[in-house]
């Protein structure tokens, strides 16, 4: 693994930090205390998870579906799905592979993945009915309704209503820094049940190396041994990707395999 970047040693959620990031960052206090107040309504008003945080994205893609999924602005939104789209590419991502891309937002990297794919192999999956709605705009856009993508609301991630041992490219951006551990040990229970013998499941996270912490039940940051350690118990082998660390984005990717595959 290379050299952590400063990010990782930081706690976001400790007093110390949080006041001296206001002290530095003054213009951002209003904004921090806006989505405080966000964040304690809609804990109230929705029981778990997936309720609350579909009520975030539906509160964020009212404003901007680009900043609904962590782009600020459009070009923003453009290299990131371009950059993960060349990572797999680089990776061995061929058009007949079989994508299911979890928390596939308003396809961000998912309308470069359908147009390079062969016709009907890309499945995404979001809690967010309204950010599936911006995915829709996206196709069209675009111009891909003819390469047959499918677009599905879930629940939650036991992924029962997808066929056995299919896909051979599973994929999750910016969708376990935004779950708490049972929602990512849910998927890691169920998503290899769904995975091609051959394939691989690539997801980022946000990673510390110092003491796990949330913020606003928005934002979580994991230790990669808990992750990986997480995987091995559900019967894959875990690598941390290093050549991920080295391209311009803030989180850390992790990649799963069939153990002894």
């Amino acid at each position: 693994m290379t050299k952590p970047p400063p990010r990782v040693q930081r706690n976001r959620a400790s007093l110390p930090y949080k006041l001296r990031y206001a002290a530095q960052n003054p213009d951002k206090v209003q904004a921090y205390l806006a989505r405080l107040a966000r964040d304690v309504k809609l804990r109230v008003a929705n029981r778990g998870h997936v309720a609350y945080y579909r009520a975030v994205m539906r509160a964020d893609a009212a404003r901007s579906p680009e900043a609904a999924v962590g782009s600020p602005t459009r070009e923003r939104w453009l290299k990131l799905g371009q950059m993960q789209f060349d990572y797999l590419v680089k990776h061995g991502l061929k058009p007949g592979d079989r994508i299911l891309e979890i928390g596939c937002g308003n396809l961000r990297a998912g309308w470069r993945f359908i147009d390079y794919l062969d016709t009907g192999n890309y499945y995404g999956i979001d809690i967010s009915p309204d950010i599936l709605l911006a995915a829709q705009n996206t196709l069209t856009r675009h111009g891909l309704q003819d390469k047959l993508p499918h677009l599905a609301l879930v629940d939650d991630l036991k992924l029962g209503f997808l066929p056995s041992r299919h896909f051979t490219v599973v994929h999750a951006h910016s969708v376990f820094s935004h779950s708490p551990i049972q929602v990512i040990d849910e998927c890691f229970a169920h998503v290899g049940r769904v995975l091609a013998p051959d394939g691989l499941f690539d997801f980022t996270f946000d990673r510390t190396e110092g003491t796990e912490h949330h913020v606003l039940r928005e934002d979580f940051y994991y230790r990669t041994e808990t992750l990986t350690g997480l995987a091995e118990r559900h019967g894959f082998t875990a690598r941390f990707m290093d050549d991920w660390e080295r391209l311009p984005h803030g989180q850390s990717k992790i990649r799963l395999t069939r153990a002894g595959g």
